[in-house]
């Protein structure tokens, strides 16, 4: 059980996350420090006891046994869209939230996608290889346009329904396969299952997040259902896709080729080597997990992140936490104290902060309560004349998991 009323908090943004993030911040009156790197282990746990706030990207992983030897952390922020490299449901049950940026690299990676399906169907990597090496490629053979062609949609969320929308700019027809149901956008059509998507398509893309049901989702079974000359582009999550059952059916022929830009085991940076059973295979586009690396992509996760830890660290606003009850108080009593507590879900637990406030003499003057299987968060204002008092003894309930007075 935590009590917390700090305003200004430590925060760490690792991985290179854009400086807005931390300009931002910096304006909030926080602390802020700003790392290039992807920290091991051991200096990650190090640098988690100095700091009450961290934001990381895709390599940082927040395991369970790491963010328990850190529970003082306030929240976490995944600059990004994944949010696999943090051990969700260890942070929910410590009541840290734990944010992603779901919208802001979303264009920049259906434009990559686009791109790879007209470099697929060209062979633009092969030719502009061939050419630095010093060779004249200059042949139609096994180059197409892709108007007419099919283009398959594993995953119809953010980026995959962008993807549609460009596609069909380039005169594709799109098919989509989602585990729920979503609307058409445009002239896309839903399929009924995986293997009538790949068995139609002329290009697969894969946009689905990274779960037990999707690891292997594209494996040796599933490759042989698509079409002969078809291709495969994964910009999504390297656990999707068996990387040697693809390089198989590219060696076979069955495949004309791939793109892939993530992969099952990545370096944790630029210095290190990367190994894959895809190098050297022919019309094959291998990419450093680069979908979403646009500047202005960038630059636009930093502030959409930084935009939550603000309204959190503030307001205590969950909305967009990935972990958490959602919640949003108003704040419509300027001079009012704003308390926040998470706590387990159990009945009764409002009626005893409840009963605190009336003894202390105070007076609500805003609450609102959400609540997952696991955890309740409460946010309140109130009229007090002793909120350290008010804080100490919040905490000290057995339901309490973490208490925070908010400025």
């Amino acid at each position: 059980m935590s009590s917390d009323a700090q305003t200004a908090r430590r925060i760490l943004l690792l991985e290179n996350i854009h400086p807005v993030a931390r300009e931002a911040l910096l304006r909030e009156g926080h602390e802020v420090t700003l790392l290039a790197h992807s920290p091991d282990r051991a200096e990650l746990g190090q640098l988690l006891q100095k700091h009450d706030v961290v934001g990381l990207r895709s390599k940082t992983r927040l395991t369970k046994d790491l963010l328990a030897q850190a529970p003082h952390l306030a929240l976490i922020g995944c600059f990004c869209i994944g949010t696999d490299q943090v051990d969700l449901a260890a942070a929910n049950a410590l009541g840290i939230p734990v944010f992603n940026a779901p919208y802001s690299n979303t264009r920049s990676v259906a434009e990559m996608v686009l791109a790879e399906v007209i470099m697929l169907a060209r062979q633009l990597g092969d030719r502009n290889m061939a050419a630095h090496r010093g060779q004249w490629l200059k042949s139609a053979d096994g180059s197409r346009e892709v108007r007419g062609k099919t283009l398959g949609i594993v995953g119809y969320g953010h980026i995959g329904s962008q993807v549609s929308v460009l596609a069909e700019a380039f005169g594709l027809r799109v098919l989509f396969y989602d585990v729920v149901k979503k609307l058409p956008l445009g002239n896309s059509q839903s399929v009924d299952s995986l293997a009538e998507l790949l068995r139609r398509s002329d290009f697969v893309s894969l946009h689905v997040p990274d779960t037990r049901a999707t690891r292997g989702l594209m494996g040796a079974a599933e490759l042989k259902l698509m079409r002969p000359g078809s291709a495969l582009i994964n910009a999504s999550r390297g656990t999707v896709v068996d990387i040697p059952a693809l390089a198989e059916a590219i060696r076979s022929g069955h495949l004309s080729g791939a793109a892939v830009d993530v992969f099952p085991e990545e370096p944790a940076s630029n210095s290190e080597g990367f190994k894959s059973e895809l190098q050297g295979l022919p019309n094959v586009i291998l990419t450093p997990h680069i979908g979403g690396s646009t500047l202005e992509a960038q630059e636009s996760i930093g502030l959409e992140v930084a935009a939550s830890f603000i309204a959190y660290l503030r307001d205590g606003h969950t909305l967009g936490a990935v972990n958490f009850p959602p919640l949003a108080l108003p704040r419509q009593h300027p001079d009012a104290t704003r308390i926040a507590n998470v706590h387990r879900n159990v009945p009764g637990v409002l009626g005893s902060i409840n009963s605190i406030v009336s003894e202390l003499g105070a007076n609500i003057q805003g609450q609102a309560l959400a609540t997952d299987e696991q955890i309740g968060f409460v946010v309140m204002d109130v009229e007090v004349q002793d909120a350290g008092e008010l804080l100490k003894r919040v905490s000290a309930l057995a339901t309490s998991i973490r208490t925070s007075l908010l400025p």
